[in-house]
């Protein structure tokens, strides 16, 4: 049994939800490990598939419990956002999402949309926002919404952010994940498959 047929296997004993595929040579996993002297020690892991009609950049994501609330799975989540980056692609992780990954996604989403909103100066569209952050536009219409940040005003939709979702998504996890680890796009060497 090769590393990337067990892992799915080892997945289902931590993820009640998952459905498990023997065939996994669809898919492409990312594997995070932490390394001291004595090795190196799995921590989580993605996957996704090579080829998704649907624009899934996740597939099936796993932090095992004893580093779960250390942000690796913010870290698993952020990277699948830069190798969408480097496709040129928008992605959403699949669907149906856990309990757990919609509380995951959401705050990983929300953190990353106040925080960019809050540094623009001029209007921005859902389409700009997706374009810039690879998220599709769906997840950052209920993100939007979920945190209340589109008013109806004059005619239009419009996207305010307030000082207290600042405080909230931004200022407060900076504070808290200041030993978390964080994805470093230009240290990422990837070429996507053709």
């Amino acid at each position: 049994l090769s590393l990337h047929d067990a892992l799915p296997i080892f997945a289902k004993l931590f993820l009640d939800h998952k459905t498990l595929y023997y065939d996994v040579d669809p898919f492409l996993f990312y594997i995070l490990c932490e390394v001291d002297d004595r090795g190196c020690h799995l921590v989580g892991y993605f996957s996704k598939e090579k080829e998704s009609p649907d624009d899934y950049n996740l597939a099936c994501i796993l932090t095992l419990p004893p580093y779960q609330r250390h942000g690796y799975g913010k870290f698993l989540i952020q990277f699948s956002y830069e190798l969408s980056r480097k496709e040129k692609k928008v992605g959403t992780p699949e669907r149906p999402l856990s309990d757990l990954g919609l509380v995951s996604y959401r705050r990983y989403w929300a953190r990353v949309l106040v925080d960019m909103l809050s540094q623009r100066k001029e209007p921005v569209s859902v389409k700009q926002l997706s374009e810039l952050t690879c998220f599709k536009t769906e997840d950052i219409i209920s993100t939007l919404q979920a945190l209340n940040m589109i008013k109806y005003c004059k005619g239009q939709h419009i996207i305010t952010v307030t000082p207290e979702h600042v405080e909230e998504y931004v200022t407060k996890p900076m504070e808290r994940n200041k030993h978390v680890p964080q994805v470093k796009p230009d240290k990422l060497h990837w070429t996507p498959l053709k």
